[in-house]
């Protein structure tokens, strides 16, 4: 099955270049969105399955990445067939922008799978490379800036990561291997020193494509300028992607008895995050870029989860998971207002549950959802961190963990509201009446049951997915 997983989209990419017709290419996306969802499941959960091969191979840490990665890309490949219908180009331009798609979620799903730090490694600037051209694919004078910053950060990050990479090699003496398995049964006799100059170099490098700050600025400008399907894979899938490259380096500093030095660097990068965050959104003017500023703040909360331990561990796998879903609804969602309105404006969109009723209250779902209000998920996974924060005795973390979490609240709340509920002009009535046959119902229903998972698991986590979230947490 992993096999099939790996090999399918190279199938599909040879198919979707020689066929160039904008059906057939939708279909071979779907497929494979299909096929990667039921073989997920039935390698987390299947009893006889072959759960390996080389290189490549599904545990404990990576089976929750892999399933939330499987889940929105389901739905996003269910939203793209209605989103692509609109898309005013040629079918050979269809054909280029599957084709991406394709290999992108192939890189990520190898770079989840992935048992070597070096394979990873590539895998992670194939997501770069893969991706670049469907953030250009508008092929605005915008999108190619954006392009541009995004391969030129990420390259240097990718960069610093391979610098981090020789480093750990150098630490680890005779151990001639990049093997997670193998690194983690030597860590304890590595170079500490060595070892210590490593990190910072990978989550400098790896922290690039998490969109951490201060390596983040590539992700306002990417997330905004992409189609909002490649949006939605790019903040819920391949900041997960690049986050688990991480954990898997921290649990070597754990074994190595590191662990103070990387909790530090990680909590000062996590606080960062949601302080660039909350001086970026008080300020918006662009609601996608709000959203790209809110996944570099959810990044950051997870840093943070990762440097506190204990309980905490649960609670980043839940905000991973609740993040994911609702973060996918909410830039899917976006990508109906822009249907809608035909600008990302802030100011240019008002009235929007008056212009369509079910985008407009799927905008303040997903609102709702992202910012932790019970049930959702993320209520569950920010309270736990909190509460771990309290025991700790980090009180004034604590407290500037509240304040900045608030002020991002407000900033965000502030848009939604001002967006779903304002006046509809004449105007915008009636260039909504001509595109509003835009919006089909493959453009809602994703949003509905991602926003109905999030608010159902924040009450209630059946025992099998607890079982893989807990044996996810309990391997960091």
């Amino acid at each position: 099955m992993i096999n099939t997983i790996l090999i399918f989209p190279i199938v599909a990419c040879i198919l979707v270049l020689l066929i160039k017709n904008r059906t057939f290419n939708t279909w071979m996306v779907n497929i494979y969105a299909l096929l990667h969802f039921i073989f997920s499941i039935m390698l987390v959960w299947g009893k006889d399955s072959c759960l390996s091969i080389p290189y490549f191979a599904v545990d404990h840490t990576n089976s929750i990445f892999l399933l939330v990665l499987s889940l929105v890309y389901l739905m996003v490949a269910i939203y793209n067939t209605g989103y692509v219908k609109n898309i005013d180009v040629p079918d050979r331009r269809i054909s280029h922008y599957s084709f991406m798609i394709l290999i992108f979620v192939l890189s990520m799903t190898g770079t989840i799978l992935s048992t070597d730090l070096g394979i990873s490694w590539v895998l992670v600037e194939a997501t770069t490379l893969s991706s670049a051209y469907l953030i250009y694919f508008n092929k605005t004078k915008h999108s190619i800036e954006a392009a541009w910053k995004y391969v030129f950060i990420c390259s240097i990050g990718i960069a610093m990561a391979f610098v981090g990479i020789i480093l750990l090699n150098v630490s680890s003496g005779d151990v001639n291997s990049l093997n997670f398995a193998q690194l983690y049964q030597h860590a304890a006799s590595f170079d500490v020193s060595f070892l210590k100059l490593a990190f910072i170099f990978m989550l400098f490098g790896f922290g690039a494509k998490m969109g951490l700050a201060p390596v983040h600025f590539w992700l306002p400008d990417a997330h905004s300028e992409a189609p909002s399907p490649i949006s939605a894979l790019l903040s819920a899938a391949l900041l997960n992607s690049a986050f688990l490259v991480i954990v898997r380096v921290f649990k070597i500093m754990e074994i190595a008895d590191c662990t103070s030095y990387a909790r530090l660097i990680l909590m000062i990068m996590g606080f960062l995050s949601l302080f660039v965050a909350t001086v970026f959104i008080y300020h918006i003017k662009n609601y996608k870029r709000m959203l790209a500023y809110s996944s570099i703040e959810n990044m950051g909360i997870l840093a943070i989860g990762l440097a506190l331990g204990g309980v905490a561990y649960y609670a980043v796998v839940l905000h991973l998971i609740g993040h994911s879903l609702a973060k996918a609804s909410f830039f899917l969602t976006s990508g109906n207002v822009l249907e809608l309105f035909d600008s990302k404006r802030v100011k240019s969109v008002s009235g929007l549950v008056s212009a369509d009723g079910k985008s407009g209250w799927l905008w303040i779902a997903s609102f709702l959802a992202i910012c932790a209000f019970p049930t959702s998920l993320l209520f569950i996974s920010e309270f736990l961190i909190i509460k771990t924060m309290i025991a700790d005795k980090h009180y004034i973390l604590c407290a500037v963990f509240a304040l900045l979490l608030m002020i991002i609240l407000f900033g965000i709340g502030r848009v939604v509201i001002k967006m779903a509920f304002g006046e509809l002009s004449e105007d915008k009535a009636k260039l909504i009446q001509n595109t509003k046959n835009k919006v089909s119902i493959w453009m809602y229903v994703p949003q509905f049951i991602m926003l109905i998972l999030v608010f159902v698991l924040g009450i209630y986590i059946p025992e099998c997915i607890n079982q893989v979230i807990k044996l996810a947490a309990g391997a960091f």
